[in-house]
């Protein structure tokens, strides 16, 4: 079907009845090369299965200790600095030597897994074993701070 460009009688020229493609072919292949590359940054290397805690906020005792690793690794009992030589007997005395007291530990995001377990070992090695590791509790909002503030 041939399109004529002289001056046709009436002076309209014809409709083309024809569609252009050519324009949603370079979007659709512009599309196909944008999922091709980020499909593979989308998915996850290592498959882990990972569990899911159900569990309730603890009601929080009437004096609680908070042992604290700061991002500089030194410890805070409550709002104090603690050498780690004197962490033992600091923490004696502040509980009456009960070592069935509950510590309530708490770590700067910047910590180490390694130096959090050097802590508590520190812990088990002055004898308390009952260790509670305190977290923000998700409220779903993503990375805003709850107004509750720290739960264990």
């Amino acid at each position: 079907m041939a399109v004529s460009l002289k001056d046709p009688q009436d002076g309209d020229l014809a409709e083309v009845s024809e569609i252009n493609v050519t324009p949603f072919i370079d979007v659709i292949l512009v599309l196909l090369i944008i999922f091709m590359v980020a499909a593979p940054l989308s998915t996850v290397d290592v498959a882990v299965d990972l569990p899911v805690s159900n569990a309730q906020p603890q009601p929080r005792p009437d004096k609680p200790v908070f042992l604290t690793v700061k991002g500089d690794l030194s410890l805070a009992l409550g709002n104090d600095g603690v050498p780690r030589e004197q962490l033992q007997a600091i923490l004696d005395q502040q509980t009456s030597s009960d070592r069935e007291q509950r510590v309530f530990l708490r770590a700067d995001g910047a910590v180490a897994y390694r130096d959090l377990m050097e802590v508590m070992n520190l812990l088990r090695n002055a004898g308390y074993l009952k260790i509670a590791l305190v977290g923000l509790e998700d409220t779903g909002q993503g990375n805003a701070a709850p107004a509750g503030g720290a739960r264990p």
